[in-house]
């Protein structure tokens, strides 16, 4: 979100993925478990890894055929309550929930999310926020790989800080994307925001 440099449209929509980079293939936790099975110290890094998932099929919602769920996107600034989206529900509402920011503060996104069934492999957040139409700026953080859990994970971003000055302030909207190595597209949502010289 931090706007002071425009990018144009061919740097926004360029492809996610740098097309020279192979991600290793889908591998399931059985497979990953038997391989190299006679190297102990590996054997037991896979361990602690996997976790429980390396003894049973873990599963959160058995209704939800996916292998990542998003539940939840959280501003977070200091000494303020999170600004919280819920990811859940009907996402074409998010956009009419519009957060306030105060120009130049330092914030964090975090996002909450269900990984079950099979490890995902190279999480990724794709995040672009575009002005009254026009691409202004484009974060792409790694958020890595995970292992099935029976409990919600999260990723936050380093800091990022909001724009600030009078041509900064209005309205933006944001498309992000959750997205992996395989270019798998966990979730994909629109929402916004506006920039003011105070929180109210």
């Amino acid at each position: 979100m931090s706007t002071e440099k425009e990018m144009n449209p061919a740097e926004v929509e360029q492809e996610e993925h740098d097309s020279n980079y192979q991600p290793p293939p889908q591998k399931t936790i059985e497979e990953i478990m038997a391989a190299d099975a006679e190297d102990e110290s590996l054997r037991k890094y896979k361990e602690a890894l996997l976790g429980e998932a390396q003894a049973e099929k873990i599963i959160f919602d058995e209704s939800d055929p996916r292998k990542v769920i998003v539940k939840k996107l959280a501003l977070l600034v200091a000494d303020r309550d999170p600004m919280e989206l819920d990811l859940t529900g009907d996402l074409t509402k998010l956009k009419k929930n519009v957060f306030v920011i105060k120009e130049g503060i330092q914030y964090k996104i975090r996002i909450d999310f269900v990984v079950q069934r099979e490890i995902v492999h190279g999480l990724k957040y794709v995040q672009k926020t575009y002005r009254m139409g026009v691409p202004v700026d484009k974060m792409v953080q790694m958020v890595g790989s995970y292992p099935p859990k029976k409990e919600i994970q999260s990723y936050t971003t380093p800091f990022e800080e909001a724009p600030s000055g009078m041509m900064a302030r209005g309205t933006y909207s944001v498309t992000s994307l959750f997205t992996d190595d395989d270019k798998n597209e966990h979730l994909k949502w629109d929402w916004s925001f506006e920039i003011k010289k105070d929180w109210q």
